[in-house]
């Protein structure tokens, strides 16, 4: 009998959680229960990197919880935590920075893409990466779930673990990205070129997750598609159609290609009006099991507090080690020699 993977995924405790992160996110980490031991982290150290409010961050954390489980986590198969409820993730981060050249974070392209929004830059920004590898590397995670923009990421966390490893002896299983081949990158409805955010690009072309019903149609109605009135999944060169299926993909589980062949001929507008109502028939229930959860927010405490024991309890052993092989001198005992 050979033993189920460990496998780790974080998601930032920020802004109204979108289509895109359905798709590159939490339908990932609902399939990789079947599959693994998986740990699914709420990153709300990482949140604190840009400008927030504190009562903000307090009430996405919670809605962000909400929102893991009424997409599909089970508490019974995965664990579900926050990040700040686990010490040894800031442990971690602050003896991997040891490993981490100034080089390798100035090349982060989030970096420089979010620091060009910002007038104050935190030095918090600059180093979460190595943050984002003690979250993975704690847990001896052999495949990290994770949406084609956090690719540089994972290579980042890989090459921090066999830098630790060389220097200090074996103690970090190497990670995987697992990035699904389609759909990891959802764009904007308006604007196809850019990705699907709430923090950038045009409000009317984001799909929040909850959206009611006539305000997925609307916005579906109103998605730019391109010249022609052929389905066909070009990104290069028809960009807002090829978008279109990519959605429909994701929200039905249909082949790009039985997609195509379905709408071959039946041009835009159907199409659109087709995709739209698969979106709400897929979002629908997920808001009613979540609006179900964000009545009870004692609950949803009492969750993500037994998530955070068995996370420290599954890390404790990685922290203890790096200390250890790192040179620290470690507790003992009152009165041992």
């Amino acid at each position: 009998m050979t033993s189920r993977p460990r496998i780790f995924s974080g998601i930032r405790a920020s802004g109204d959680k979108t289509l895109g992160n359905y798709s590159g996110g939490f339908r990932q980490y609902v399939a990789t229960q079947e599959h693994g031991d998986a740990f699914i982290c709420i990153v709300d150290l990482h949140s604190i990197t840009t400008a927030y409010e504190p009562e903000g961050l307090r009430e996405a954390t919670l809605s962000l919880a909400a929102l893991l489980f009424a997409t599909g986590l089970d508490p019974e198969r995965s664990t579900v935590f926050a990040q700040s409820h686990v010490a040894a993730h800031a442990e971690a981060a602050w003896l991997l920075s040891a490993v981490t050249s100034f080089g390798e974070l100035r090349r982060m392209t989030q970096f420089k893409d979010k620091s060009e929004q910002q007038e104050f830059i935190s030095a918090g920004l600059f180093t979460y990466p190595v943050l984002m590898a003690g979250d993975i590397l704690l847990y001896q995670a052999a495949l990290v779930p994770v949406g084609d923009d956090q690719r540089q990421h994972i290579e980042l966390a890989r090459d921090v673990a066999e830098r630790f490893n060389q220097r200090y002896g074996d103690t970090f299983t190497i990670p995987e990205g697992v990035i699904p081949d389609e759909g990891a990158r959802i764009k904007n409805l308006q604007e196809p070129e850019r990705l699907m955010s709430t923090t950038a690009g045009a409000p009317q072309g984001v799909v929040r997750m909850i959206d009611r019903p006539d305000v997925v149609r609307k916005k579906f109605k109103t998605a730019v598609t391109d010249s022609g009135s052929e389905i066909r999944h070009a990104p290069e060169e028809k960009p807002g159609i090829s978008n279109l299926i990519e959605i429909m993909s994701v929200a039905t589980g249909d082949p790009i290609a039985s997609i195509e062949s379905r709408y071959d001929g039946g041009g835009y507008g159907r199409f659109k009006d087709d995709v739209a109502e698969a979106v709400v028939a897929l979002l629908e229930p997920i808001q009613q099991r979540y609006e179900s959860l964000r009545d009870d927010p004692g609950e949803l405490r009492r969750l993500l507090t037994v998530g955070a024991d068995k996370a420290r309890a599954t890390s404790e052993p990685t922290l203890r080690a790096m200390y250890d092989r790192m040179g620290f001198v470690t507790p003992g005992a009152a009165g041992s020699a």
